[in-house]
């Protein structure tokens, strides 16, 4: 082997180390412990016991239940929100708009507990700001976080607003390298402006916003923070416990490594079968 080889071998080796350490290793024994029974000493080899309940769970099929209410809901109303708002935020018409594209860019800069706060105090049953802007008009109060149906639409409601802005930046830098001859062209063919956002905006965005809906698909499955502060662990009875919420509950409550693990690995599997699936729906065909 060549000095020079060897040379940058050598600078690769501390990082090299550091990612089987702590990269490769943690993914390889998590694997492994996912066949393992973990409730007992000595762990043994058992894949029936993780594997096998995933099956018959109640509570996995109740939180596989809630992810993908929540993903089929959220994402497609997030996606086309953002796309309107990066449409909006890159209209000459539009003033101050390095203000109006921080402002929307913002909520993924706030702490997730100070959001997560505020958000059960606007949607209190009691004093919150919904409730009171609902009796304005005539609604009866809501109680956003007992009820399993309003709660679910809360934590729709807070991932959509803390999300959106940041797809909607997103969107606008792919908005930004369209070609402005385009539509000028498309302008003195006396093409309408809605014929152009659909014949000439949508289809050169398709590969930024399916890159946008695959990282929300994963963000999604993966969901935590929200019903875990927003509606009190899941709450209320479950209905908002989500495939992130039951591998936390198994793996740090219940100290359930083995089965934990499966979950893990079931959200990965998921995750990237719909990845693959909306990639292939959203493929350009000839």
């Amino acid at each position: 082997m060549r000095p020079r080889t060897l040379t940058a071998y050598g600078f690769l080796t501390p990082y090299l180390l550091i990612f089987l350490a702590f990269w490769v290793w943690p993914i390889v024994s998590s694997f492994w412990m996912s066949f393992l029974n973990t409730r007992r000493l000595p762990w043994t080899f058992a894949p029936q016991a993780n594997w096998g309940r995933l099956l018959v769970d109640p509570a996995f099929a109740n939180a596989l239940k809630n992810t993908l209410i929540i993903l089929v809901v959220q994402v497609p109303v997030m996606i086309t929100l953002a796309t309107v708002l990066a449409v909006l935020l890159h209209s000459p018409l539009l003033k101050a708009r390095g203000l109006f594209r921080f402002a929307f860019f913002a909520p993924v800069v706030v702490g997730e507990v100070a959001y997560a706060a505020v958000f059960r105090l606007m949607f209190n049953y009691e004093f919150g700001i919904i409730n009171k802007l609902l009796a304005l008009i005539g609604i009866a109060p809501v109680s956003w976080t007992s009820n399993p149906t309003a709660a679910m639409a809360l934590i729709i409601i807070a991932v959509t607003w803390r999300w959106a802005g940041y797809n909607a930046i997103l969107i606008l830098a792919g908005l930004q390298s369209i070609p402005q001859d385009l539509y000028e062209a498309a302008t003195l063919d006396k093409v309408s402006k809605t014929r152009q956002f659909l014949f000439i905006t949508v289809p050169l965005l398709r590969p930024i916003i399916l890159f946008c809906i695959v990282l929300s698909i994963i963000g999604t499955m993966q969901l935590f923070t929200e019903p875990f502060l927003i509606t009190n662990r899941g709450g209320p009875g479950g209905a908002t416990e989500t495939l992130g919420m039951l591998l936390y509950r198994q793996g740090f409550l219940s100290f359930n490594f083995g089965y934990a693990s499966a979950i893990a690995y079931t959200i990965a599997a998921i995750a990237m079968a719909l990845s693959l699936l909306n990639m292939w729906a959203g493929k350009e065909r000839r």
